[in-house]
């Protein structure tokens, strides 16, 4: 008997089931490869980010997964090169699928319980999708932004249900917005940490390293930093802090 239609499959009707001690014999994933691409270019490397957005709460199997990423990924090694982006599948199939087989020969009766017992046997896996949650991204170059979207518009229709292509205005796989980007790079507050980016504070062994100290700097020439011990403080404009003497010079300048 051949593999069941994963439209029996694509409501979300029971509880997550994935796999464990308790469910054995749940065959392997058909995705196996989440990232495709120059995964290890640097984060100022690919400032463009487009996402597919589920727009359903449905399963989504592995085959289906494994479809689209094959499909973006030619598209994107055609038109655009296999150096010129990255491809990131954004969910995973934990979600197990379960088959009560029944039998269709002659004398079928005699050999199966029906409906009795019926919990069904694992046949496959499907993550488990909700409205708004990213299915696929892609970063690469302003250059080739058409490129990514056409490769997930492709990509779309290997899901079931109703998908969105959104262009993202973070800066690649980031949470920072384009514009913040720029600006806290040229303030050296930003500090390269592989596909993303860490934003350095003003504490912590982070503020110690040598991207942070131009930023550290600039605050004590204008005396809002107080020594704390092997710590420091940041000195506001409000409470008791604000009057104790390294803090004058600050507020009597913005006064």
């Amino acid at each position: 008997m051949g593999r069941r239609p994963a439209r029996c499959y694509r409501q979300i009707k029971n509880k997550p089931y994935p796999k464990s001690r308790y469910c054995r014999g749940v065959p392997d994933p058909k995705i196996r490869i989440y990232d495709v691409g120059m995964k290890k270019k640097g984060v100022d490397e690919f400032p463009f980010c487009v996402h597919l957005v589920s727009w359903e709460k449905e399963n989504v199997s592995s085959e289906a997964l494994e479809a689209a990423r094959i499909a973006c990924n030619k598209y994107m090694t055609k038109f655009a090169g296999k150096d010129a982006f990255h491809l990131r599948v954004r969910v995973h199939p934990f979600h197990v699928l379960r088959i009560n087989k029944m039998l269709s020969c002659a004398g079928a009766d005699r050999l199966q319980t029906g409906m009795r017992g019926a919990f069904g046997k694992p046949q496959g896996v499907c993550a488990r999708v909700s409205i708004g949650q990213v299915l696929l991204s892609v970063r690469c170059k302003d250059g080739n932004s058409q490129h990514a979207q056409e490769a997930l518009r492709r990509a779309k229709f290997k899901f079931p249900g109703r998908q969105k292509i959104i262009v993202s205005r973070k800066w690649g796989f980031t949470k920072f917005s384009r514009t913040d980007y720029v600006q806290w790079k040229s303030e050296n507050r930003i500090m390269s940490d592989g596909v993303n980016a860490k934003l350095l504070g003003c504490h912590g062994p982070l503020a110690n390293r040598q991207p942070g100290r131009a930023f550290l700097d600039a605050w004590k020439s204008e005396n809002r930093i107080m020594s704390d011990g092997v710590n420091a403080k940041l000195l506001g404009c409000h409470g008791p802090l604000a009057n104790r003497q390294p803090g004058r010079a600050f507020l009597d300048a913005v006064a």
